[in-house]
């Protein structure tokens, strides 16, 4: 059986360089991987091209590399809680594609099932549409989109297993399953590190032939983007 465990972050992310494309999960600031970013950032690697549904928060996530000039392209979908991409963007220091949501998940998903192209009605008759082959269907428009494919996909679920099996918990399973898929060498990294033959084989999000390395994290923040307390007034 081969061991995929290692250390923790700085071992799991030895072999990321400067200039590759990283596919970074997560939804919003739920189910990102804490500990690789904080290492992506001790690193100090740059030119990075980051694929992911955000561009985190100022002070937090992705956040923290925009911030260092580590990225050099964003490929996302909502980016409306960073004031830092905002002006990365405006200025023209940052280099970004952004895609609607449905059509990131399924390139991500394309890339993962080794589909290289698909047909979507998202973003016909749009800027999204600018340069893209049109084509009808049945009497409706479709636009073609490429599957998107990374160097390396960096995921965080709720549990793994030693073999690399990945079981995430609500929100989280919204990018990091077919992003697990995308990626040439995929990087887990989990609350809860458990040996092989433990996990239910039915509750298994991600298989373990898709994951090369995999360590438990630790001192997980998960932050809330935006908190709102209901009022207790009566």
């Amino acid at each position: 059986m081969i061991n995929k465990v290692v250390a923790g972050a700085d071992e799991a992310l030895h072999d990321i360089g400067n200039n590759v494309t990283l596919m970074l999960g997560g939804f919003g600031l739920c189910g990102i991987p804490e500990n690789c970013i904080a290492a992506l950032l001790k690193k100090g690697i740059t030119g990075l091209t980051c694929i992911s549904n955000n561009a985190g928060v100022d002070d937090f996530g992705i956040g923290l590399l925009l911030k260092t000039r580590q990225v050099k392209k964003m490929i996302s979908s909502y980016v409306g809680e960073n004031a830092e991409f905002e002006r990365q963007l405006l200025s023209g220091e940052l280099e970004v594609e952004l895609i609607p949501q449905g059509t990131l998940a399924e390139r991500i998903r394309a890339g993962g099932a080794g589909i290289p192209a698909f047909f979507t009605p998202a973003g016909v008759g749009t800027e999204i549409a600018q340069g893209k082959e049109v084509r009808t269907f049945e009497g409706k428009t479709y636009l073609l989109e490429h599957w998107l494919r990374a160097d390396f996909s960096i995921v965080k679920a709720w549990k793994g297993d030693t073999t690399g099996n990945l079981v995430y918990k609500g929100t989280a399973r919204n990018f990091n399953p077919m992003m697990a898929a995308a990626g040439k060498i995929t990087i887990a990294e989990v609350e809860e590190l458990v040996p092989a033959g433990t996990l239910d084989p039915n509750q298994i999000h991600t298989p373990g032939i898709y994951v090369q390395r995999i360590f438990e994290g630790k001192g997980y923040e998960k932050r809330i983007e935006q908190r709102t307390l209901a009022s207790t007034k009566v």
